[in-house]
């Protein structure tokens, strides 16, 4: 059994390559090997979200305070409240993020591939976010 104590892994705000807006991630869990399944809990001020990307083995989101958005590539973008269970299938692009007027909070779980769990790719602009 491993205990991840409150505070004891540390927060980090999240990296300009890959949102837009301030974000910070609150690493919860990586699993050992041979398991390969790991979380963290994102928060989304006002506006910001990630940039496109996909998952080698698809990922969860939970989310537990706040209004998101959410968007796979050529689909709509869908409102994502607090209890919604948002699934994207591997290697399908989409981004996530905060509402333009309230922050949003999710818990982000994806498996890794190879040592690989996500594949970044361009910024959602602000035309695609306000669309």
């Amino acid at each position: 059994m491993d205990i991840k104590r409150l505070g004891a892994q540390p927060s980090m705000k999240g990296p300009a390559d890959w949102f837009t807006g301030t974000a910070r991630v609150d690493p919860l869990f990586q699993a050992p090997d041979p398991a390969r399944v790991q979380g963290a809990s994102v928060t989304f001020e006002p506006g910001a979200r990630t940039a496109w990307h996909t998952h080698p083995l698809g990922q969860t989101l939970v989310v537990t305070s706040g209004l998101g958005l959410a968007q796979r590539d050529g689909g709509p973008i869908e409102e994502i409240r607090p209890g919604d269970v948002v699934w994207f299938s591997p290697g399908e692009k989409h981004w996530h993020g905060a509402g333009p007027n309230c922050a949003m909070t999710h818990i982000a779980i994806q498996e890794s591939l190879n040592g690989k769990v996500v594949e970044w790719m361009e910024h959602v602009t602000d035309e695609q976010y306000r669309r």
